[in-house]
């Protein structure tokens, strides 16, 4: 069983510029939320296998709203 404050990707950025914009839209609808990525790919600037993504994770229960809010400006 999950527990309510486990951490759920709700966007995978291309690079961190992106995957800030991400998180300030989703702060700014009070929905906490963090970035997880690979150290490697960000000091050497490497966008190969995986290493230049950036996951924004929100908690489980913010999970539907913010991919919600997200939908929204595709």
């Amino acid at each position: 069983m999950s527990q309510p404050s486990e951490l759920v990707t709700v966007y995978t950025a291309v690079g961190r510029l992106e995957a800030e914009v991400v998180r300030g839209r989703l702060e700014a609808e009070h929905i906490p939320a963090m970035l997880a990525y690979e150290s490697v790919g960000q000091v050497y600037g490497i966008m190969v296998d995986g290493l230049g993504q950036v996951h924004v994770k929100v908690p489980r229960v913010f999970a539907d709203e913010a991919r919600a809010i997200l939908g929204e400006n595709e």
